[in-house]
């Protein structure tokens, strides 16, 4: 069993920045498709970003593309996401999620199936 547990989020000024991280134990993560996602109160969940598992190919929402960069850290078992150029709009709990055999296209397109999921963290921007 995983278990993913992302770092604590905060409240940024619009254009600031914030780092992410959502650590992985249970399992090693090394084969695992890594990705985020966000959900604003009062709206759906959306895709974020993802990561594959064996060559690191990334995968943006349009919404973040140029602003947000996903990474992983297999060693520390660890996924990242750096937010640069915040705005108000990114404002949502954020969620790690793991799967072992999507692509980062299919965590996008079907992320009810998607095996694990953090507990969220939330980001506040302000303007």
């Amino acid at each position: 069993q995983v278990q993913l547990v992302e770092s604590e989020g905060g409240l940024v000024q619009a254009g600031g920045s914030l780092r992410l991280s959502c650590a992985g134990s249970g399992h090693t993560l090394i084969l695992y498709t890594m990705g985020w996602f966000r959900q604003a109160p009062g709206k759906e969940r959306e895709f974020v970003a993802a990561i594959t598992s064996n060559d690191g190919r990334r995968y943006y929402a349009g919404s973040v593309k140029g602003r947000f960069t996903i990474s992983r850290d297999n060693a520390k078992n660890t996924v990242y996401l750096q937010m640069n150029s915040l705005k108000p709009e990114d404002a949502a709990a954020y969620y790690c999620a793991a799967d072992p055999l999507k692509s980062p296209q299919a965590m996008s397109a079907f992320p009810n199936g998607i095996h694990y999921w953090g507990k969220g963290t939330l980001v506040t921007v302000s303007s």
